[in-house]
């Protein structure tokens, strides 16, 4: 047989090169985000939402092609749209948290978010980022396979987004406010959603607001999970159903059989679901993972409908729930999630390890202010504050980090956040709860500097100053290595044992097991600044967050480009 030579050889691949880019599209969406008036829970409320819907649209785009969406703010609030998961290789102008990488979309303003879709596939999602506005506008982002490509697993008979979600008989922003001038926790929501209906165990919920699926016995589905919830990680099951993994995080996994689904918020999940049940209606539901003990939460179920065509109306089965604090389901099925390493864009994971951070994540407490004020009703009279490293993140509010790192002006952020706790201690030892040596912090604007493309390992590590919970920590820019994770205090000489080097799970967002750590890997190879926080925002506001500011390259295409001129201003 004869071989080509090199020059057909580049030759071909400059072909299949040039026939991808020809096949990339621009894909283009106008966003109306303004009030909207929907009745739920027998109430009527007016919530903030896009192009008057709860969620708002599913975006679907193939991996290569460029998202352009025009964002109209019709709304009394500032807002901003976060790309939750989208790497933003090179436009992290587009990346959309406020006062991260943008100023605020002033009420009655306009601005273009344009990005482009590189090395992913699978589900991710977009939400506001400015306040609680999350609760109500948010949607499913879809990335299939480029031209050419197909999954790494059977195509499926349709594929379904499943966003579950969080709701309040009340204006979620009028919440926020009146917890952050008390200093106290948040009113608890009603409800959690699926695809923006509650379900047939609340009130007026059974004629219009239950979101039924249609399947036909014998064909497969590929369920596109999305926990929107705001301050909640959720279990989802399906009556009689298991479900196989394939991606999280839109980043593909080996198959992993499960009757069970855990996701904290901001995760997404990509399930295969058989219908291979006898023709029936069955419930699909999901229910808090609640790990803070003695913390008021939502403890209610939200339901969908499984509809088998063919079948009788009759009461749809209920599935067996895990108890809001099955600890043991949540991390068997945390860690038991592994990579596909013969995916479209593995890559292995890096050896050498430029920058290791160890950091503390958890709550603690910021002084009240005047002696004698009642308006802190906190543990030992002060306010709630969450902190990384003793480190309570205060966002500036002038301008934006991004645009004081492009144009080096000094005052907004500092880059001295500690690498390393400023105090070492019994972090997990609940004697430590309100220990009120080390629980005290203060509000800075603190980042982390790294080089760019180096390879960085972050140890996260859960406290126990005022009670220990699992966090989930969503870091933007980047997915990450998983590369172990485990409960009490994290022993490098014994825990490091247990890295998984091979094929560990690709994430965005990790949940920080409950009195736990995890350990995560990730190489810096896109400039500029990117939040890592918490991804209840009952936290965010209280200071659970910090930032990787990420140096530019030494080439043209490896620094970060000007803003575009539309970029909203302070």
């Amino acid at each position: 047989m004869m071989m080509k030579s090199p020059v057909s050889l580049l030759g071909f691949a400059l072909l299949l090169l040039a026939s991808s880019f020809a096949s990339a599209s621009i894909v283009e969406h106008s966003f109306h985000v303004k009030n909207l008036t929907i009745q739920q829970l027998c109430k009527t409320q007016v919530i903030t939402a896009v192009n008057g819907s709860l969620p708002g649209p599913s975006l679907h785009v193939r991996e290569g092609d460029t998202l352009v969406v025009h964002v109209f703010n019709l709304s009394p609030y500032n807002l901003t749209i976060h790309w939750h998961g989208v790497f933003q290789l090179l436009s992290g102008w587009a990346d959309g948290p406020e006062f991260a990488t943008q100023c605020p979309i002033r009420p009655g303003h306009s601005y273009t978010y344009r990005f482009n879709i590189t090395r992913q596939e699978g589900t991710l999602w977009w939400h506001a980022h400015v306040q609680w506005l999350r609760a109500t506008v948010y949607g499913a982002l879809i990335i299939r396979p480029g031209a050419g490509r197909s999954y790494p697993f059977p195509k499926p008979h349709k594929e379904v987004p499943i966003l579950l979600g969080e709701w309040w008989n009340a204006n979620v922003i009028d919440v926020e406010n009146e917890a952050l001038a008390t200093g106290n926790a948040p009113n608890v929501s009603d409800a959690y959603t699926i695809n923006g209906r509650t379900g047939d165990l609340y009130p007026c919920s059974s004629n219009t607001g239950t979101y039924r699926l249609n399947v036909e016995r014998g064909k497969t589905y590929l369920l596109r999970i999305v926990n929107a919830a705001l301050n909640n990680q959720l279990f989802f099951k399906i009556a009689d159903h298991k479900m196989t993994v394939v991606a999280v995080d839109a980043a593909y996994t080996n198959p992993y059989v499960t009757d069970v689904v855990v996701m904290g918020p901001g995760q997404t999940t990509d399930v295969l679901l058989e219908a291979d049940q006898p023709l029936a209606l069955y419930y699909m539901a999901a229910n808090p993972y609640a790990s803070a003990a003695g913390v008021p939460f939502d403890n209610t179920t939200t339901t969908g409908i499984i509809v088998y065509n063919g079948a009788a109306q009759s009461t749809p089965k209920m599935p067996i729930l895990p108890a809001f604090n099955d600890t043991a389901t949540a991390h068997k099925f945390f860690s038991n999630l592994t990579g596909l390493v013969n995916g479209p864009f593995w890559a292995p994971v890096p050896q050498e390890v430029d920058e290791r951070m160890f950091i503390t994540v958890g709550l603690g407490l910021v002084a009240c202010g005047s002696p004698g004020n009642t308006s802190c009703p906190g543990p030992l009279g002060q306010r709630f504050a969450a902190s990384m490293n003793n480190v309570s993140f205060q966002f500036p509010n002038k301008l934006s980090m991004l645009e004081a790192f492009f144009n080096n002006v000094g005052g907004v952020y500092t880059t001295d956040f500690p690498s390393t706790p400023p105090v070492r201690f019994d972090y997990t030892n609940p004697n430590n709860s309100l220990n009120r040596a080390i629980i005290m912090t203060t509000k800075s604007t603190k980042v982390k500097k790294v080089k760019y493309n180096s390879t960085v390992e972050i140890v996260m590590q859960n406290t126990a100053l005022i009670g220990i919970e699992n966090h989930p920590i969503h870091l933007h820019g980047f997915n990450f290595y998983v590369l172990a994770q485990g409960f009490g205090n994290f022993n490098r000489t014994m825990d490091s044992k247990k890295f998984n080097f091979v094929n560990p799970q690709e994430r965005n967002t990790i949940g920080v097991p409950v009195g736990g750590w995890a350990v995560v890997r990730f190489r810096a190879n896109n400039p500029g600044v990117w939040l890592m926080h918490c991804h209840l925002d009952v936290h965010l506001p209280w200071g659970l967050a910090t930032a990787i500011v990420v140096e530019n390259g030494p080439t043209s295409s490896t620094r970060l480009p000007p803003p575009p001129p539309d970029l909203p201003k302070c």
